[in-house]
């Protein structure tokens, strides 16, 4: 297997995002925690047309069942959180537009970043910032 290809999810064949273990430490669920090697090298999988969520080197993967919250990427309901350290899901977005014309998600998100408080590492599937997929959602809703 070549360099590029350990970097590939097994299943679609996404390039994969680096994750620390920490991320899959903190939203697996019990069963498949017990299948982690906390040595290994994962992978997030942002397809949303994939049930992997995460991946290694090794061929092992996780699914979305294997995790404890919704995966924003895999999950296009309007209650899946977009921040999920700050509370922040489409439909709040959405609503905030519809009622003011504009939103503050950004703004605030920012501010708490600012002040240290984000957990992304362990609260979000993907284990980075947020700040890019709530963009995406409020520039989606103020195009509608």
């Amino acid at each position: 297997m070549t360099d590029q290809q350990q970097h590939l999810c097994p299943i679609d064949g996404t390039k994969g995002k680096p994750v620390k273990v920490i991320t899959l430490k903190s939203l697996l669920v019990p069963a498949a925690l017990k299948q982690l090697h906390g040595a290994g090298t994962y992978r997030f999988c942002p397809s949303p047309d994939c049930p992997v969520v995460y991946f290694a080197e090794s061929g092992q993967t996780f699914t979305i069942p294997d995790l404890k919250v919704p995966v924003y990427q895999k999950d296009s309901s309007e209650s899946v959180p977009v921040c999920y350290c700050f509370g922040w899901n489409r439909q709040r977005i959405r609503e905030e537009i519809e009622q003011t014309g504009e939103s503050s998600a950004i703004e605030a998100i920012s501010s708490h970043i600012q002040a240290n408080r984000c957990g992304c590492e362990v609260n979000n599937p993907q284990g980075t910032c947020c700040l890019a997929n709530v963009r995406s959602v409020v520039q989606q809703a103020l195009s509608r």
